[in-house]
């Protein structure tokens, strides 16, 4: 037994040491195109495997991590480079608060060895454990399936929260979490089993607003940061498609109001600056003080006709807390009237300091306007950048902070302008961010694929417990009816 032991050993050894040998030392400096894109970007701490791939999967790929004394060196098999969870892990600690240095060894069929070397970037900040999005397909009229999934951060796992195959093929959209916490979330679904469904833990509650007899809807939930509050959006939304422009689809509101839902009272109340019929009013959000409300509002116009001439302000107004009122006078932050443009999708870092939005030429949608571009404002200075290390030519939209507001994450069309995926950034405590990377996954052709948009990417410190069961109990109920 013990011969048995001492020979496996040396085998490993052995084949270590070959490893070590196989590292082409005499290798051309070279440049190559990897995907996904992890030169110098900056990670969390807690980041999965950044597993990626070469440019074809017949060439011949040896990489090297490497940090203080630590390194791993593994072959590309069919082109892609996959990192075991426990060695990649025990890199990332090793590199807190630095780099490591990657260094990618390739060869085509008829060349020699060749050299491309970056370095990754460790943050001491780790990130939330969780991220949220509902995967669907990007054409919006293909709904017979859709769902709104969870995946850990740390791995690869991933669990549906519900799937639309078990609502009969419903639409669900509009997931928020109150303060980060996985186990007190939202959602809206329409058609059936419409309605907007509250879960606290295992306990989930349905509710239909109908002020006037007739039900609407609740959507572009926020919380306030109590946890008795949401406001939530009402629209009367409509979908066209163009017959030769660069955004394929417009979707545009006819009416919208903003309101505010009494968690405690379960009672729905609003004020005339969020419910005028001269403005279209929309994606409403607290600040984390829980002492204003940001929302977006534009100019009532006759849509479609003039659908290019909405143009949404950025409007912030006080609230009260212990009385959920609202103040009578709302300032302005963004006013698109000066600035000739479009905004909307507020978003506040948690310390309060930061304001991120979405800017584009026109319109309420932006995850389809292609010109569709972040920018982040310092609500102490009302200093405004337009955040050109995030940014691409295609469309960035549907952002979150994460709780310790060190990362922010968002959905982007980069690739390939057809389907957004979720791209993080670190941000430090000056507003200098990074540059964007993709979210891991196992197999680096995970998104070549994947047929599916990942939407409203949302941060959360611990996952969601609610059961399937419990959800579908709730959405075959009749829900409470709430004025």
């Amino acid at each position: 037994m013990n011969r048995l032991i001492i020979y496996i050993t040396l085998c490993l050894s052995v084949a270590l040491g070959a490893c070590q040998r196989s590292l082409p030392h005499d290798a051309a400096p070279g440049d190559i195109t990897l995907f996904p894109d992890y030169e110098a970007v900056t990670v969390p701490v807690n980041i999965a495997p950044l597993n990626f791939r070469l440019p074809d999967e017949r060439m011949e790929g040896i990489v090297q991590l490497k940090t203080g004394d630590k390194q791993l060196i593994t072959s590309a098999r069919n082109g892609a480079f996959r990192f075991p969870e426990k060695k990649w892990k025990a890199l990332l600690q090793a590199a807190r608060g630095s780099a490591i240095d990657v260094s990618v060894y390739f060869k085509e069929p008829a060349s020699g060895w060749q050299l491309k070397e970056f370095p990754i970037y460790v943050s001491p900040d780790s990130v939330d454990g969780y991220l949220t999005y509902r995967r669907i397909f990007p054409g919006y009229r293909m709904w017979h399936e859709m769902g709104i999934y969870q995946r850990s951060i740390e791995n690869f796992a991933e669990k549906p929260i519900l799937t639309n195959r078990m609502t009969n093929n419903s639409c669900m959209n509009c997931h928020a979490f109150q303060a980060g916490r996985g186990e007190r979330m939202l959602f809206h679904q329409r058609s059936h089993y419409g309605g907007t469904y509250l879960v606290d833990h295992d306990q989930v509650e349905k509710i239909n607003w109908a002020p006037d007899g007739k039900t609407r809807s609740l959507v572009y939930p926020y919380w306030h940061p109590s946890g008795r509050y949401i406001a939530f959006s009402t629209n009367e939304t409509h979908q066209d498609f163009h017959f030769s422009d660069s955004n394929r689809i417009e979707v545009y509101d006819v009416s919208s109001d903003v309101v505010i839902y009494d968690v405690e009272r379960k009672r729905v109340h609003t004020s005339p600056l969020l419910s005028s019929t001269r403005s279209f009013e929309t994606f409403p959000a607290f600040t984390p003080d829980g002492q204003w409300l940001i929302y977006c509002s534009a100019d009532s116009v006759p849509v479609p006709e003039r659908y290019r001439d909405v143009k949404y302000s950025l409007l912030r107004v006080a609230f009260d807390p212990a009385t959920g009122t609202l103040g009578e006078r709302a300032d302005t932050l963004y006013n698109a009237r000066l600035e000739g443009r479009s905004a909307r999708f507020p978003r506040v870092s948690p310390d309060g300091r930061w304001l991120l939005y979405t800017v584009s030429d026109y319109g309420n949608f932006s995850i389809w306007h292609r010109d569709a571009e972040l920018y982040l404002m310092d609500l102490t200075t009302g200093a405004v950048d337009a955040l050109p290390t995030v940014n691409s030519d295609d469309v960035e939209s549907y952002h979150s902070w994460s709780s310790d507001g060190r990362w922010f994450v968002f959905a982007s069309r980069r690739l390939d302008g057809q389907f957004t995926r979720p791209f993080i950034v670190h941000i430090d405590a000056e507003g200098r961010c990074g540059k964007p990377f993709l979210l891991p996954q196992e197999s680096p052709d995970y998104y070549d694929d994947s047929l599916f948009s990942f939407n409203i990417p949302e941060f959360s410190r611990t996952p969601t417990v609610v059961s399937q069961g419990a959800l579908l109990d709730a959405a075959r109920s009749e829900g409470a009816i709430v004025r």
